[in-house]
């Protein structure tokens, strides 16, 4: 159960979180725990709304964006965030449960992907104190600056959202996963 109460619906929300909210619903259909909860600051919202619907627009796929998401709940322990992004990966980013799996390790299946997500999984990790072999390790895989950076952004952002859940304990609203692995520092 959260520590402390998830909004049941958007008229339960603060004011300023309705419209914010309501994109959610109109972008993906409903609007998980996650997003009623963090609505309970409408700042917080509406940074975790921006910061996302940026990068959505990045150079990174979506199905990278996924890994990545997949790889950093894993780091951090976030069940919730393990199961929502193994739903949104094998749905919405067509990942099999093969990809899925090896991206809850830290790493991929496909060759270029992977050095993204284990680079990925360093930053979350090492809390950023990667190396020059590191940096040159992506941009060796043909990644762009702007992709490095966007990988790090990632991490950030869903850091954020993993933090929140295991701060709060968000109620998981999606198909059940084994927990996330935590990985000790």
């Amino acid at each position: 159960m959260s520590r402390i109460p998830t909004p049941a619906d958007i008229a339960s929300a603060p004011e300023a979180s309705h419209k914010l909210l309501e994109g959610v619903r109109a972008s993906i259909g409903s609007v998980p725990n996650l997003f009623r909860l963090v609505g309970t600051s409408p700042a917080a919202l509406e940074g975790y709304l921006g910061l996302n619907g940026a990068l959505a627009k990045g150079a990174l796929d979506a199905a990278t964006r996924e890994r990545i998401a997949l790889a950093v709940a894993n780091v951090n322990g976030c069940d919730y965030c393990n199961a929502a992004h193994t739903y949104i990966g094998k749905n919405i980013a067509k990942l099999d449960d093969g990809e899925l799996a090896a991206n809850r390790e830290g790493r991929s299946d496909d060759p270029r992907a992977d050095i993204a997500v284990r680079f990925a999984r360093k930053v979350a990790v090492d809390r950023g104190a990667v190396t020059e072999a590191d940096i040159a390790s992506v941009k060796a895989a043909g990644y762009s600056d702007a992709e490095i950076v966007e990988i790090v952004a990632h991490v950030a952002l869903n850091t954020l959202t993993n933090y929140i859940n295991e701060v709060f304990k968000t109620d998981v609203d999606f198909p059940a996963i084994a927990p996330a692995a935590r990985v000790a520092a």
